[in-house]
């Protein structure tokens, strides 16, 4: 029989994170939300507390942890705040795990050590502004392999844009892994919502005919030619970067190609199954919060001579909150251990995402209705985490998507 009981690392790991966002975090928080201010002094913080090499090997600057760690602190951050720990999120599952999992052993050296010990954060420039879920249908920035200026080698020479690109323009980022066009390659014809080719198990299918080949590339900050843009002014996540980015003739070595040529949207899907996980269990920390607080608010708040957790509409509606947290935990501990051990878990991944983020988006609403009018007020919590929790359901594979890969897996698709 399978336990999720957390072992004694686990807990203690889990534990000092709770006591870090309660403390640190919570306090202060708010005011960075409102003033839509990326909170770099939390950010130093969380880097000295290791969080950010959390999965990573010690040899690259890491703790030696585990997703099944990662994905607790990621809980544990957002039961308070959701900006601060999709920053991490991002940082680790889209910005450094490509590195780590398809990068040369140079390419590792060179990038992993601050990403993992220092106050350094990584992005992943994938979506962009009409392209949506179409991927690779949608993309239109490109890389053509140039022979270089002067002595040098040959580079890649970028051109194209990308949005919502999370991490992207803070003073402390390092680099952004771009996914470009770097050529074609005969495709597979394929249906609208039907079985998909080689490399577009998200649900998108190949058209007849050509299919772009599609590579990932590692760009520094600063790189001439890549113009980072404004900060999005968000419904939510108001404490994080998120930005457009722009590449004009921005050339960068060829041996910034990350993985192999052609190979960049299947290593994509790779790491967004470990993604989705996170944002699981991100999305169950902002459910759980939802709890938290309404429990506070329910013993201390009085209606009709009574405390509002007196009544029984109130406490059903809270009894309905923690079972979808529950759920949504277990969830994503199941995805989790998976792949932990080294099992396919695509359709698990997809279940705790879908799972956890329709929990987050019901207890944001409920704890809203709770607090009444207060819940409408961005002082109290609440307000921040129903600002929070639709994106949730959005980002990293939409709700659909996630419908999808789970009915594809029950056979549905090959039905005529």
């Amino acid at each position: 029989m399978i336990s999720y009981r957390l072992e004694d690392h686990h807990e203690e790991l889990r534990a000092t994170v709770a006591e870090f966002a309660r403390d640190v975090v919570a306090p202060v928080i708010g005011d960075y939300y409102e003033r839509r201010e990326f909170p770099y002094e939390i950010v130093a913080r969380m880097a000295k507390l290791g969080l950010f090499g959390l999965p990573f090997p010690e040899e690259y600057g890491g703790m030696g942890g585990d997703l099944f760690a990662f994905c607790l602190a990621l809980e544990e951050l957002a039961r308070v705040d959701s900006s601060v720990a999709i920053t991490l999120e991002a940082a680790v599952a889209l910005g450094a795990m490509p590195i780590y999992r398809f990068g040369t052993e140079e390419q590792r050296r060179r990038w992993l050590p601050d990403l993992c010990a220092e106050e350094r954060l990584a992005a992943f420039g994938l979506t962009e502004p009409g392209g949506g879920s179409d991927i690779p249908g949608g993309m239109r920035t490109t890389a053509r392999l140039v022979k270089g200026d002067g002595q040098a080698g040959e580079e890649w020479v970028i051109d194209g844009s990308k949005s919502f690109i999370t991490n992207a323009g803070t003073a402390i980022t390092s680099l952004v892994t771009v996914l470009a066009i770097t050529g074609g390659r005969p495709g597979r014809p394929g249906r609208a919502g039907g079985r998909a080719g080689a490399g577009d198990r998200d649900g998108t299918a190949d058209g007849a005919g050509e299919r772009p080949e599609i590579s990932a590339i590692i760009v520094p900050a600063g790189t001439p030619g890549f113009t980072v843009g404004r900060e999005y002014s968000k419904v939510g996540w108001c404490a994080s970067d998120t930005r457009e980015l722009a590449f004009a003739s921005c050339r960068v070595p060829a041996e910034n190609l990350l993985g192999e040529r052609g190979r960049g949207y299947a290593q994509f899907l790779e790491i967004l199954d470990e993604g989705r996980v996170a944002i699981a269990a991100l999305a169950t920390g902002l459910a759980a919060g939802c709890v938290s607080e309404c429990l506070g608010q329910v013993a201390q708040r009085e209606a009709f001579g009574h405390h509002l957790g007196y009544y029984q509409g109130i406490q059903f509606k809270l009894a309905d909150m923690e079972a979808r947290v529950h759920g949504a935990r277990l969830a994503w501990y199941d995805a989790a251990s998976r792949l932990a051990a080294g099992e396919p878990a695509k359709k698990q991944a997809a279940i705790a995402k879908l799972t956890a983020s329709n929990a987050a988006m019901d207890n944001a609403r409920d704890a809203t209705q709770i607090f009444g009018g207060y819940g409408y007020m961005n002082e109290y919590p609440v307000a921040r985490f129903y600002r929070d929790a639709k994106v949730l359901e959005i980002g990293e594979g939409t709700s659909e998507v996630q419908r999808m890969i789970i009915a594809r897996d029950l056979g549905l698709a090959d039905l005529g």
